[in-house]
């Protein structure tokens, strides 16, 4: 130890310490990683010289021991779709999925696949589920665990029956049920084929060869199963109950089959209800003097009509107000007197007010039919946001309307039919008229010839649409078929506290949605889907299923599909022998009903069909947050309903696609991004050139998923650019370990330069945060860790300072070897943390490894092995002290060749001399690893400041404060850095300023070269 200087107490322990953590007394210099002591330094070699020897000019180009590899920088134009093409045939894409299946390992992780719908080309949204998908799978089965993902597709239901149709025009009209389904079926295998293949294209690993379909007859009959599970709890029964219908579909929907249009316009009413029979309070407050009448706001005046009643708050204080137009008296909410006055451009005077509980007993006049008596009835539906706190009531067109009917026994007569006309029940007035356009303008019509309508404006509000015809649905009663989900709602609330959401936000949504869910109604009226297997006599109001012909069904339909349903006679379908077991009638007395079961039903049953073993519980759901309402949805009620359980342990969630301006993506607009042309280019490449699929990848896994997830040009371009980036890093590690042998080359951890350990350190954290990350699906924080490190760790830190001992050691070199075993782990590392984002680019650099014979697939190879040697907690202190004097070298030199000065560091005796000294154990060094750090000439590293100094010195001065054992060590001490130019000559070897003259070799390279 120079200088005398020996620690002693706290000090000595201190460096004890630091020596035992790093194995030898060497110390490495950091790059700007986040260690154990939370201080994020960040490293840049600007200013420094990253000049490396021209190997095409000179006499000494053939002793640099530059990069060698075929793996290409870039692939241009068609070679990157057309080398992802080659690398899924050669490296065995298409058989990766048997082989791990057929691995002999204890874990086996299962993602069930939320069916796609089968009706249209594949889009965006789809590579953002799949890939999202095939990223958690492919983590999962390099970590050890057989992968179970079987791919699917709903096949069934209205989208497809309606596209089919207004394909054939005309024609569809003489198309019997079965032409139809004929039709539907080519519809959907045609999609599903389309589907399968871009799938396949963009790398999903899967089993491909046993897809499953929800017009398969194997599935349906597993369907139908479940659907008689339910039956015989008495949780499934028909009714006639007000549910949303679709005019132009003509189809009774589910809420998961709405999507809300914001910018919908309603005809806004204010209609008088005149009192018909006051109850016993209201009567002691009017003297019968003036009119008296009910205020009534409504947005669907087409269901005046078929009022039955008018709902009040009772809790709420209603008044008696005098209208200074009319002098007629009107009774409303007392809240609400202001604002409708204001809104029906009048005064009101009021006269009274009263408890809401006190129109009790009390009527009303019908509207439209004066002699027609409206009770007026309690509601806990009633709200004060809008209106007059007074409620019309149609039981047939309103849930909460319904509800009130069925405590008070109100008729509950429907005026509409399926194609949303009034029916000849309605009168001759407004018989055959659409009651969302004619049937409106008459109902307004006839309202002011009673003289009862107030007000009429425009409302701009939400409302609900069929989500594939996009045309506005109403409310209709009509005899369905539900699923009461009361008590189940109760059961999958608590089984859901045990299931993990991603976001945690999800679960409050999902919840949410349910408990808005009065009944579940999983009947439709068409033709291309499983028929709800009910017979109905064809003279009562009767049905018959039970177990009997629910098994002969069920085994029909196994064997032959569900077409059965519509080509086989009754007598088959309901054989003597299954009505013999029963006692039942004739099967001529019954004809086989002729709805079909809710396509949300259909996918909802897929864990019963899909999930293996006997736990059937998949450990993954992944899909977009519209599921939240559908498919997540219907697949717990179904499962929860049969064996009390939640079909799936974890739930992710992820956003929608949208334009790169975070716009809605639309052909009017334009910004319609085709992943086929992402991948493959479209028409004119020099505006959409083809990506490749990796770069469709890296923008799933780079997105913020949980939110809406924007793609365009830009987004493209950046993740292409990172990608590029990512080659460039790899290209240097393959080229740079093409001489080295791991076996017989490699170096001990403890034996290895101090720098090149420290990498090791730093690569480890980085492998444990990567592992982690995966394991908690966020994907987008795996991305950004892996660019920070191979962007700044890698090539603007390590790379830069190693170049010289790469290149100018001989080969065989101890140092060299050290930097040769740091970057063969660290190419392991890398490749194998990218490889479930990008695995065509995994593949491709795994068939370059130049050490790796024959090699077949990275992913057969297992996860990220590290060793806990390559811990070295002790470290950060050390590196940050001795890049904090780097720094301030490089910063007094800015813009100028590092190699050209050289730097003198003055350190005050104590605990940071002592750990800088292990970096250089002589004053001065131009090979030492403080000077490779440095990048300079020479560097040297003294205790006191030299007695004389030229007058070209830059001094700069700076103070670093050393915290040791979590704190428990803490000392501050000063330091100097004086730089200088060199006044030695620029090798014509190494390019370092380390020669006397410019024409003679330094003494390193003069070594090297002569052999000795």
């Amino acid at each position: 130890m120079r200088w005398g200087l020996r620690p002693r107490g706290p000090e000595a322990a201190a460096l004890a310490t630091v020596r035992s953590l790093w194995g030898t007394p060497r110390l490495p210099c950091s790059p700007g990683w986040q260690g154990a002591t939370k201080r994020l330094l960040v490293r840049s070699v600007s200013g420094a010289s990253n000049h490396q020897p021209n190997s095409n000019t000179g006499r000494y180009r053939d002793t640099v021991l530059l990069p060698r590899t075929s793996f290409p920088m870039k692939l241009l134009g068609r070679q990157q779709p057309d080398k992802e093409l080659e690398i899924q045939q050669k490296c065995g894409f298409s058989e990766l999925y048997s082989w791990q299946r057929e691995r002999k390992v204890k874990t086996e992780f299962c993602l069930h696949d939320g069916p796609p719908y089968a009706n249209g080309d594949p889009h965006v949204g789809h590579a953002l589920n799949k890939i999202l998908k095939d990223i958690a799978n492919r983590f999962h089965m390099m970590s050890g665990s057989k992968v179970h993902f079987v791919p699917g597709w709903d096949c069934h239901g209205l989208p497809i029956e309606i596209k089919v149709l207004s394909e054939l025009g005309r024609e569809a009209q003489n198309l019997s049920a079965m032409e139809i389904r004929e039709k539907a079926r080519s519809f959907a295998k045609a999609a599903i084929e389309k589907q399968k293949s871009a799938f396949i294209r963009w790398g999903i690993m899967a089993d491909w060869n046993n897809c499953y379909y929800t017009f398969d007859g194997k599935y349906e009959a597993k369907q139908l199963r479940t659907f008689y599970q339910m039956y015989d709890k008495g949780l499934v029964y028909r009714s006639y109950k007000p549910v949303f219908w679709s005019p132009s579909s003509r189809t009774a929907l589910a809420e998961a089959e709405l999507e809300y249009n914001p910018e919908h316009v309603s005809r806004s009413i204010y209609v008088k209800f005149p009192l018909l029979k006051p109850s016993p309070k209201l009567a002691s407050l009017i003297d019968g003097s003036s009119p008296v009448s009910f205020l009534v706001w409504t947005t669907q005046p087409w269901t005046i009509p078929a009022n039955e009643a008018v709902c009040y708050m009772p809790e709420s204080k209603y008044a008696v107000v005098k209208c200074s137009k009319s002098g007629d008296l009107y009774v409303l909410a007392a809240d609400k007197v202001e604002t409708v006055a204001s809104t029906l451009e009048t005064a009101f005077e009021t006269i009274s007010t009263f408890s809401g509980v006190d129109l009790e007993n009390g009527t009303c006049s019908h509207p439209l039919i004066p002699d027609k008596a409206s009770p007026l009835l309690p509601a806990n539906h009633v709200t004060m946001a809008k209106g007059t706190g007074l409620v019309h009531t149609a039981p047939a067109h309103g849930m909460e309307d319904y509800g009130v009917a069925s405590q008070h026994n109100l008729p509950m007569d429907c005026l509409v039919d399926e194609d949303g006309v009034f029916t000849d029940v309605a009168g001759p007035e407004l018989q055959n008229k659409a009651v969302l356009e004619e049937g409106t303008d008459v109902v307004i019509k006839m309202l002011q010839t009673a003289k009862n309508l107030l007000k009429e404006e425009k409302l701009v509000h939400s409302y609900p649409y069929d989500w594939r015809t996009k045309k506005p649905v109403v409310i209709r009663a009509s005899k369905q078929w539900f699923i009461n989900i009361a008590d189940i709602k109760i059961a999958a609330k608590e089984l859901l506290k045990k299931v993990k959401f991603i976001p945690g936000s999800a679960l409050n949504g999902m919840v949410e949605m349910m408990d808005r869910r009065p009944y579940w109604c999983i009947s439709r009226q068409r033709v291309w889907g499983v028929p709800i297997p009910v017979f109905h006599h064809k003279t009562k109001d009767e049905y018959l299923i039970n177990s009997q012909t629910i098994e002969h069904i069920v085994k029909l339909v196994e064997q032959h599909g569900s077409d059965v349903w519509w080509t086989l006679p009754p007598e088959q379908l309901l054989p003597k022998e299954v009505l013999s077991e029963v006692g039942g009638p004739d099967a001529l007395e019954y004809v086989p009903g002729q709805d079909i079961l809710d396509i949300w039903f259909d996918s909802g049953t897929s864990w019963s069909h899909v999930l293996p073993g006997p736990d059937q519980r998949a450990d993954l759901y992944l899909e977009g947050k519209d599921q939240l309402g559908g498919w997540f949805q219907s697949s717990l009620l179904t499962s929860v309903a049969t064996r009390k359980k939640a079909p799936y342990k974890t739930v992710i969630v992820h956003g929608f696609t949208l334009g790169e301006k975070g716009e809605k993506m639309s052909k009017s607009l334009g910004n319609v991004i085709h992943p086929d042309v992402v991948v493959n280019g479209g028409q004119d490449q020099s505006k959409e050139p083809p990506y490749g699929a990796d770069v469709l990848r890296w923008w799933v896994a780079d997105s913020n998923v949980f939110t809406e997830v924007a793609i365009g040009p830009s987004v493209l371009n950046a993740a292409r650019d990172d990608i590029s980036k990512l080659r460039n890093t790899l290209r240097f590690l393959l080229g740079n370990v093409a001489d080295f042998n791991p076996e017989t080359d490699s170096i001990p951890v403890n034996d290895m330069y101090v720098i090149d350990q420290y990498m090791l350190h730093l690569l480890q954290d980085l492998a444990n945060k990567i592992t982690e990350l995966y394991k908690q699906y966020d994907f987008g924080k795996v991305v950004r860790l892996l660019r920070t490190f191979y962007t700044r760790e890698l090539s603007h830190f390590y790379f830069s300072i190693i170049k010289d001992r790469l290149y100018c050691e001989k080969e065989n070199d101890p140092r060299r070897r050290s930097c040769q075993t740091a970057l063969v782990e660290i190419l392991d590392v890398i490749v194998r943390s990218f490889a479930p984002i990008l695995p065509h680019l995994a593949e491709e650099v795994f068939q370059h490894i130049p050490y790796i014979k024959e090699p077949k697939s990275v992913f057969r190879t297992g996860w990220i092995s590290t060793s806990s040697i390559w811990k070295k907690p002790g470290l950060e202190e050390a590196v940050e002290s001795a890049c904090a004097m780097r720094d301030s070298f490089l910063r007094s030199i800015p813009g100028k060749n590092a190699a050209e000065y050289k730097v003198i560091i003055v350190i005050e005796p104590g605990l940071l001399f002592e750990i800088i000294e292990m970096l250089q154990s002589e004053e001065t060094s131009s090979t030492s690893q403080l000077n490779e750090l440095m990048m300079a000439s020479e560097s040297t590293l003294l205790a006191q400041e030299p007695r004389e100094m030229t007058a070209d010195v830059i001094e700069l001065k700076g103070k670093f404060l050393i915290n040791l054992e979590g704190g428990d060590i803490r000392e501050e001490s000063s330091y100097k850095v004086i730089v200088m130019p060199t006044t030695k000559e620029k090798c014509p070897r190494c390019w370092k300023y380390t020669a006397e003259s410019s024409d003679t070799l330094c003494p390193r390279c003069a070594e090297v070269v002569s052999g000795k």
